[in-house]
């Protein structure tokens, strides 16, 4: 039957080690929180700049549900496409120096529409080993031929641009991986891209707000500008709220608008979440303050690790992976880590690739220098 065989694979993932199980948080997201019913020290939230549980935003998406009610009530191109919409958009591509921006309700969705609407059949997608899986899907979904090169491997990815006789040729990576904290050769993927005539596009999805002129993003970071760059940021990480956006050439955001299913065809993010949005940027862009105890806390932990047995891998982000390689020496570091009340993800296949189970290690401006010194003390004295 087929629940027998259902069971039966269950049973499989048990024994691989990679049947996942959720927590439940008792508490507002931060490096505090209760889990099911235990205080604990937390390393695995994306809230880089900690504006998840800031006063100040909570206020702005608290006065944007007053100002707008609680949700749109149809698509964006029906009905549920409101002004303040429009003027966070404006706002977002002013934020990372594009002409048009267009609002999302996920960064998954984003690329699923992304990635179809610029390819398909004859077409071909140029795409990092290690990119995520939003933009794995949104490939598969283009019925565009795919290409996956080997990570951060220009070489590998210019000897495939010259073999193609596609009639379209897209670059798809992402900025900052989020499972290795390290970050694409971006200059050289757009060069790539102007001599072979194709759109690049880059996922800054653990870039945007940390790196970059005024947390600006990656594109920034490397000071790059062209029409052919589309990028896509999201709301929920450094930001602190929901949504994504893709920003780039007034045309292309058009044509975007046009042929994005997962835009035309679901209801529109509630517009609270845009008014909330808005004052995230601000607080964004004067967050320097942020993003240099953000470098300074990345800094002191990388010096107060001393790993003999496992690999701390190189990140100059907030993401810290610590590599394992076994999927059950993985989870038993990161219930270890639990037993002494600090919380840092085991990340498992498929998330990665076989054999690289790692613990994940994000870091928060909202952590004090205290708190990274024990994740460092403990986990030295794991492999003791």
């Amino acid at each position: 039957m087929l629940i027998d065989a259902l069971r039966a694979e269950l049973v499989e993932l048990d024994a691989a080690a990679l049947r996942r199980r959720r927590c439940s948080l008792d508490t507002p997201c931060g490096p505090r929180p209760v889990v099911d019913g235990m205080p604990l020290l937390a390393f695995c939230s994306n809230d880089y700049l900690g504006l998840a549980n800031e006063a100040s935003l909570a206020a702005a998406l608290a006065e944007g549900a007053r100002l707008w009610g609680a949700g749109s009530g149809a698509s964006a191109l029906t009905s549920g496409h409101c002004a303040v919409v429009d003027t966070l958009e404006r706002a977002l591509a002013s934020f990372c120096g594009a002409e048009r921006a267009l609002l999302f309700g996920t960064g998954y969705m984003a690329n699923l529409g992304l990635l179809p609407a610029f390819a398909g059949r004859g077409d071909e997608i140029f795409a990092d080993r290690l990119n995520h899986a939003s933009l794995v899907d949104g490939a598969l979904l283009s019925r565009a031929a795919l290409t996956r090169y080997p990570h951060c491997d220009v070489g590998a990815l210019e000897a495939a641009l010259e073999r193609s006789s596609a009639k379209r040729k897209l670059i798809v990576s992402d900025a900052v991986f989020s499972m290795d904290g390290d970050l694409a050769p971006l200059p050289a993927l757009l060069e790539l891209a102007e001599r072979h005539d194709a759109w690049l596009i880059v996922d800054d999805a653990h870039g945007f707000g940390v790196l970059g002129p005024h947390g600006r993003g990656s594109l920034a970071h490397f000071g790059l500008s062209s029409w052919r760059l589309i990028y896509m940021g999201t709301l929920g990480k450094a930001a602190g709220v929901a949504g994504a956006f893709v920003a780039g050439n007034s045309e292309v955001i058009e044509w975007l608008m046009q042929k994005a299913r997962t835009y035309i065809f679901t209801t529109a993010p509630p517009p609270a979440l845009a008014h909330a949005l808005l004052h995230s940027l601000e607080l964004i862009a004067g967050g320097a303050a942020r993003r240099t105890r953000l470098a300074s806390l990345i800094g002191a932990l990388r010096r107060s690790l001393a790993l003999r047995d496992w690999q701390l891998l190189p990140s100059t982000t907030p993401i810290q992976p610590i590599l394992i390689g076994d999927n059950e020496d993985a989870l038993d570091a990161s219930q270890r880590l639990r037993r002494e009340g600090i919380w840092v993800p085991a990340i498992r296949p498929p998330t990665v690739p076989p054999g690289s189970a790692r613990l994940r290690i994000s870091l928060s401006a909202a952590h004090t220098d205290d708190d990274v010194l024990r994740l460092a003390s403990v986990l030295n004295g794991l492999q003791k």
